[in-house]
């Protein structure tokens, strides 16, 4: 049929301004179908505009008119329009279906009559529950016919739903319903099935998960642990096998897929020992798992266990069993370890590209709220009843009522979770497949925003809701764990809720703090009162609080906080700095609670707070800024012991930047990823704090010069940095080992020269270790020539000297890592000029002198490891370890360099690479020394930070061992494996050595 121009422009704009998005498709459709009269019918044009996707909705209708019965298919069709147009209710609902659900529209066009099933729910206050859903499933007698049933059922739900009649929990309920019925059936079509299995035992099926929390979505895994008994005189092994295919069958039933689709997966890995566990236990044998070996989630997820179908009596003797287990889940030793490894592994789950739009597990989602509503009720249900609903909106509101939650941020959360909810229903319903991915595709997003209420801007106003929504959930952990916290020791209004303080204590103890009482004043001090300070901190603390939590040692955390704060309390900038810029608080607070080195050193001087809110702050200054502050300070000072204590304060200052800057990379905060790069992380920490201590050297030297000679010293003098110092991979607590080195100036009389050198360098070392507030600064001479029982200072004519006629390979060995860090400049570069003929001996170390290299190491590793040290986790000496390292590196150089110009380097790293470029090692022997070298230096540096004095070895304290293993990115609970890998990447690296350095 041809439809006149004008009239076709006419219904052109209708449907176009009826929200058709494509009218021109929608004309043809209805001239071409027997629908015709919906062009200009007002009240159905208005229907199908008020639909989720009027495009989708006409042609789902045209598909269903088209889909009558043959035989009298005009009556039918007939019917079905007269009831669209004089039933509201019914119209609304069918249109509603058709323009939010392809897969629905799909089912009415293979089961026209079905349409009709929604006409038994049509008052708005009908709400069916199991049981109704149990007779619309009773005349299923097969797995094909229970779907279509199934279809039918939830075709109901989803027209109460998109119409509005239903909430988005109410239908949730509904669909958990329909759940239950369904295996109820299923259970029923397995037993008639074999009846001799049925006769032998009892069967309960115990819902999980959302099935089990009354609060479903359209598509989703239905979680079921199966609970088996025999009956009376049989045998129980025999019972137990024929409960197994009666279980295994009802899963069948459900999962399969036949020609009407499947209905949904019956997932029942919640069992005890998961997918390797049994499927069906006793419930003494269910009792004995959870008693002995279950782990905390899975006490977690039976807050929501709820018996569902078969034995009645068995389900509800299950449920009564293993709740008081539940209600003491957060009494277990690992609680806080268990539940933050829980919370890091949402995330880690979830595929890069898909993060921000993932609606269950993405941040803000709805895990974060399920997640922190069981949290608090595993901490609090212990003692309070109220509180245990497995449904997480009850919950949520009992937490409430409880006063454990803010009544403003538990509103929030509810609306933000239905909300949500919402969303995940709307996408599942379009084709009825599981997905919690908010779709990329505009005309999806339409439709979705358009079912949700928002129809003049649907992709903006989606999008808007969504990220409102979004940041409210983001941070719930702690507006929803740590706020009442404050509560309990706040002055609040009279009348409003509070945590009492035992309960507060008690979630104090879930989080991991080791000492509550203490933190309960740290946070009375802190919050309490109505200043302004006070209501500052009540702001900061909830975020505080989660990130010291997310730590070794909570308790340190809060702590630091306090005395920073008491320190800075009324200082203007700092309240403001931490409130309002958003890296400073979560880097503070990673600061404070990762060991005890930093603290010390802010606390020190708190004003270095400043630091972690500049965005540059945290970057390693240049060796020559710091020289030229350096240098600065002491010109200003009056006397050598204060233009030292100047330069220590710089020293100070800027090593916490260093080991703050190193934390922060490690842990990682929101705005900053931890660092994946761990060797350039050591280079950096290596280049920063050997480059501030040679400013710190070289200002002492000015200042002792100008306090004893004023501007010149009768002696040229310059100071050779050694071993780590002269390589710049100085470590936080490594000493400074160096040469010193003079030459009298013209005219100068030799013994006045060397008098001179001498005072400087007594005057320096004593002045770099005066008991203050600043960490000392030990120098070490030992790698001097004849070693500790050898002149101080040596001219150098007598170094010339000494290593032409004296000099043993293992002088020549430590002159491999010499470079000039202070003092006169050109007496150090020809101090270089002697040692290169030394280090990089021309053709290479002979054979006696390789022996005798391979001998000393041989020595030390027998002579110097400490008593009872373990050799395996020793960083410096123990097996593959930094001196395993260094020495086989430095022997090719020694071997090498001569013609090899990339082995002539100080630094360790770079002579691997240069090794490996000459192929002298293979890419994958350097490799494996270079994981060992990094690997260990990280870890004396952990410890370091952690205990706050110097160690080579793993601490034997247990949180202490914690904390380096959360600096090496280990999960708590983890610090085994940590050990492990430790062990296994060391003993690779001894392996290469033995073959390289022994030429075993």
């Amino acid at each position: 049929m041809t439809v006149p121009q004008g009239r076709r422009s006419s219904t052109f704009t209708r449907l176009l301004r009826h929200g058709f998005t494509d009218p021109s498709t929608a004309e043809r459709l209805l001239a071409a179908s027997e629908l015709a009269a919906v062009r200009t019918d007002p009240v159905l044009l208005d229907a199908l505009g008020a639909t989720a996707d009027p495009d989708l909705a006409l042609l789902g209708l045209v598909r269903l008119a088209e889909a009558q019965p043959a035989d009298h298919a005009e009556t039918a069709r007939r019917e079905l329009l007269d009831t669209l147009i004089s039933a509201k209710p019914l119209r609304d609902r069918l249109l509603g279906v058709l323009g939010a659900s392809e897969a629905l529209a799909d089912h009415l066009a293979r089961h026209p009559g079905d349409w009709r099933a929604l006409v038994t729910y049509e008052a708005a206050d009908l709400h069916p529950g199991v049981e109704e859903f149990e007779r619309g499933l009773a005349e299923a007698t097969d797995p094909v016919s229970l779907r279509v049933a199934y279809r039918r059922c939830l075709l109901s739900i989803a027209a109460r739903d998109v119409c509005g009649t239903t909430d988005v929990a109410e239908a949730a309920a509904e669909l958990a319903d329909l759940a239950t019925a369904t295996l109820r059936a299923a259970l029923a079509m397995a037993r008639r099935a074999a009846p001799a299995d049925a006769a032998q035992c009892r069967l309960a099926v115990i819902a999980m998960g959302k099935c089990g929390g009354h609060e479903l979505n359209y598509v989703s895994d239905v979680d079921v642990i199966f609970v088996g008994e025999a009956v009376e005189g049989a045998d129980e092994d025999k019972a137990l096998r024929a409960a197994t295919r009666l279980a295994s069958h009802l899963m069948r039933i459900c999962s399969e897929t036949t020609v009407e689709g499947a209905i949904w997966p019956v997932d029942a890995n919640l069992r005890p020992e998961g997918r390797n566990g049994p499927l069906v236990r006793t419930l003494s044998s269910h009792l004995a798992y959870y008693q002995r070996w279950a782990k905390t989630w899975e006490f977690q997820a039976l807050l929501k266990a709820r018996p569902v179908a078969g034995d009645v009596e068995l389900g509800e003797e299950y449920a009564a069993a293993v709740a008081p287990l539940v209600w003491q889940a957060a009494e277990r030793e690992n609680f806080v370890p268990d539940v933050q490894k829980m919370r890091r592994r949402v995330v880690e789950n979830i595929p890069a590209g898909e993060v921000d739009r993932e609606l269950k597990l993405g941040p803000g989602g709805l895990r974060d709220v399920e997640f922190a509503v069981q949290l608090l009720q595993l901490v609090h249900g212990r003692a309070d009843a109220s509180l245990r609903s497995g449904t997480t909106l009850d919950a949520l509101a009992a937490l409430a009522a409880g006063g454990y939650v803010g009544r403003v941020d538990a509103t929030q959360l509810d609306d933000a979770y239905r909300f949500l909810r919402s969303l995940e229903h709307r996408i599942q319903l379009y084709r009825l497949r599981r997905t919690h991915l908010l779709p990329d595709e505009d005309a999806d997003l339409r439709r979705i925003g358009r079912s949700l209420g928002m129809r003049t801007e649907p992709l903006t106003d989606l999008a808007r809701a969504w990220k409102r929504h979004t940041s409210v959930v983001r941070r719930l952990h702690e507006k929803l764990f740590y706020r009442p916290l404050l509560d309990a020791v706040a002055q609040l209004a009279p009348g409003e809720s509070r945590l009492s303080t035992e309960a507060a204590r008690e979630r104090l103890v879930a989080l991991g703090y080791a000492d509550p009482a203490a933190a309960l004043r740290h946070l009375e001090a802190l919050a309490s009162g109505v200043t302004r300070k006070a209501a500052i901190q009540r702001t900061l603390l909830p975020v505080l609080l989660g990130w010291f939590a997310d730590s070794a040692d909570p308790d340190a955390g809060l702590l630091g906080f306090r005395k920073v704060s008491d320190a800075l309390g009324k200082t203007p900038w700092y309240l403001r700095l931490l409130r309002d810029e958003g890296a400073a608080a979560e880097n503070l607070a990673r600061v404070l609670s990762a060991g005890r080195l930093a603290p010390d050193l802010l606390l020190r001087a708190p004003e270095a707070v400043a630091l972690l809110g500049d965005e540059r702050g945290l970057e390693p200054r240049a060796r020559g800024h710091l020289e030229q502050e350096v240098m600065a300070a002491v010109s200003r000072a009056d006397g050598a012991e204060q233009a030292v204590t100047a330069a220590r304060g710089v020293r100070r200052r800027e090593l916490f930047r260093t080991a703050a800057a190193d934390i922060i990379a490690s842990y990682g905060t929101e705005e900053s990823p931890v660092e994946t790069d761990v060797g350039a992380l050591v280079d950096r920490v290596g280049l920063a704090v050997s480059d501030l201590t040679a400013a710190t050297i070289g200002g002492t030297l000015r200042a002792v010069v100008r306090a004893g000679w004023g501007d010149e010293l009768p002696t040229r003098f310059a100071v050779i940095g050694m071993g780590r110092f002269g390589g710049r991979e100085l470590g936080y607590g490594s000493d400074a080992d160096v040469l010193f080195v003079h030459e009298p100036r013209e005219g100068v009389d030799d013994q006045e020269a060397a008098k001179a050198a001498n005072q400087v360098v007594a005057e320096m070392r004593r002045l770099l270790q005066l008991p203050s507030a600043d960490p000392p600064l030990l120098i070490d001479a030992d790698l001097r020539p004849e070693g500790k029982t050898g002149p101080l200072v040596r001219t150098l004519k007598s170094y010339e000297a000494y290593y032409r006629r004296w000099s043993l390979v293992w002088e020549s060995h430590a002159l491999l890592r010499a470079e000039p860090v202070a003092g006169d400049a050109e007496l150090g570069r020809a101090f270089m000029e002697l040692a290169d003929p030394l280090r990089y001996p021309a053709e290479g170390l002979g054979e006696d002198a390789v022996r005798e290299i391979r001998r000393l190491k041989a020595r030390m590793e027998s002579e110097r490891l400490p008593r009872g040290a373990d050799p395996t986790l020793h960083t410096k000496l123990g097996r593959g370890g930094l001196s395993d390292v260094e020495w086989t590196v430095q022997l090719l150089q020694l071997q090498h360099g001569w013609a090899e110009p990339g082995l002539r380097t100080t630094r360790t790293r770079e002579a691997l690479h240069a090794a490996c470029a000459a192929q002298l090692l293979s890419a994958e022997d350097a490799a494996i020394l270079d994981d060992a070298w990094v690997l260990a230096t990280r870890v004396r540096n952990a410890v370091m930070l952690v205990r706050g004095r110097a160690g080579d070895t793993f601490p034997s304290d247990g949180r202490e061992l914690a904390a380096v293993g959360r600096y090496l990115g280990y999960d708590a609970g983890t610090v085994g494996l940590m050990l492990d890998d430790y062990r296994r990447i060391t003993r690779r690296a001894r392996a290469v050595v033995e073959e390289k350095f022994y030429g075993a």
